[in-house]
Parts: structure tokens; C-alpha cells; sequence
């Protein structure tokens, strides 16, 4: 149960591990605008594009992240298989936003359907 509570924690803040360089190049952009802040981020290109990509997509795997971790907590037993997927997707989306920061359009999309490997492995091992 450890396990899950800290792949939980980690989800949590992976949107805002996310974050940081968007904050960062929010602040080369004339500072950061705390009054409108998403239509600073609009505004950027490039790595600043993709970084609030990385961002939001940080908040979409967190919904299918919740909806495994709802189910596996259901059923009330949760195995060392279970926990081992919990933790590869963490570290894998982790990897998926360092992957939209560099550009790396194609690992970071083999990445992403890894990660969603580790979801379905967790919805059938709850069958």
C-alpha cells in the first residue's frame, strides 16, 4: 500500500515537475503574469510550446492514472505486478515530459503508449 501512496504522491506533482519550465521561460518572457498567466503561455514557441504541452498532458494521464488506482484500490488486493506497473508509468510520463522539452517527438510517443501499456495492465490485472 506504501508503494501506491507514493506512485499517487508522485502523480500529484508530476503536472507541476511539469511546470518548471514553463514558469522559467514565463519569466525570460518579461516576467512572470501572475493576472494572466495562460495567456502568457499562449504566447510561447518552441520549448515553451511544448513545455505547456508536457504540462497539460501531465494533467490528462493523471485522470486514467486515478481511474486504475480507483479500481486496483477496489478490489482491495494489490500486487507486486500491480505496484511495479504503478511505478513504471510514473517513470515513464516523467521521461515522456523531459522527451517534450527536447523535441523527441517519436520517443516520446512510443513513451506514451508505454505508459498506457502499464494503465491497461493495471485494468485487466483488477479482472
Amino acid at each position: 500500500m506504501t508503494t501506491i501512496f507514493w506512485c499517487a504522491l508522485a502523480m500529484i506533482l508530476l503536472p507541476y515537475f511539469a511546470k518548471v519550465p514553463v514558469a522559467i521561460l514565463q519569466q525570460k518572457d518579461g516576467g512572470y503574469d501572475n493576472h494572466l498567466p495562460r495567456q502568457q503561455q499562449a504566447r510561447l514557441t518552441g520549448l515553451g510550446a511544448r513545455a505547456v504541452a508536457a504540462h497539460q498532458n501531465s494533467f490528462e494521464a493523471a485522470i486514467v492514472f486515478s481511474i486504475a488506482l480507483a479500481a486496483t484500490l477496489g478490489k482491495g488486493d494489490i500486487s507486486t505486478t500491480q505496484e511495479w506497473l504503478f511505478i513504471t508509468f510514473i517513470v515513464l510520463r516523467a521521461l515522456f515530459c523531459v522527451l517534450y522539452w527536447l523535441d523527441k517527438a517519436t520517443l516520446r510517443s512510443l513513451v506514451w503508449l508505454m505508459s498506457m501499456g502499464c494503465i491497461v495492465a493495471i485494468m485487466l490485472s483488477v479482472l
